[in-house]
């Protein structure tokens, strides 16, 4: 029986995008079962100390071209720049957290980067994020509440501990057990390594 894959992400993670839209269809091409598990890069990043590339202009212009190179290669819609930052009060992770206990976390979290990269709809402000909500049929006011209780405070200081125990420093990351793998460009290796665990 091959090992899941666990995918760690951050909604405010621009590295992220290419991982959401290219994960599914690797990892059922090769039998993998995924599992999202969204937590909070932000503690972890400043828990390190390692909060200086967002003012780093000459780094952050890179990462968009490097983004944009791999998208184009990779075969994935890239429209420009979206606004960054985004999500500053935690509100599409939280939401992502909900999605995640309730099995529509890879659908939401596709639909948020989309909005986001795409449409240029800022991540994690609450008419965006209930846009996307009622887009995917789900009860928006519902789905906001839960995300505000404390069972989901609960619940995402679990997988950020997570997080933390493997070892993780960046979004996006892949697991197999304790193996880990950072960046959308280790995506293959966690596969790999997955359906040879």
């Amino acid at each position: 029986m091959k090992l899941p894959l666990d995918f760690f992400f951050f909604y405010g993670s621009i590295h992220t995008y290419l991982s959401v839209m290219r994960i599914e269809k690797l990892a059922a091409a090769a039998g993998i079962a995924v599992r999202w598990r969204p937590f909070n890069l932000r503690e972890i990043l400043i828990e390190q100390n390692n909060t200086s590339f967002v003012r780093n202009q000459i780094r952050l212009n890179y990462n968009w071209r490097d983004i944009e190179r791999r998208a184009e290669r990779l075969g994935v819609p890239f429209t420009g720049r979206p606004p960054y930052p985004v999500d500053a009060q935690l509100l599409a992770l939280r939401v992502g957290v909900v999605a995640a206990a309730q099995g529509w976390c890879a659908d939401y979290t596709k639909a948020t980067f989309r909005a986001w990269f795409l449409e240029g709809k800022v991540s994690g402000l609450p008419e965006n994020v209930e846009t996307i909500l009622l887009d995917l049929g789900k009860p928006a006011a519902d789905v906001l509440a839960r995300a505000a209780a404390p069972q989901v405070d609960e619940r995402l200081k679990q997988e950020t501990e997570a997080a933390r125990q493997l070892g993780i420093f960046g979004s996006p990351t892949f697991a197999v057990g304790q193996e880990i793998f950072w960046g959308d460009d280790r995506l293959e290796d966690a596969i790999a390594f997955a359906s040879s665990a």
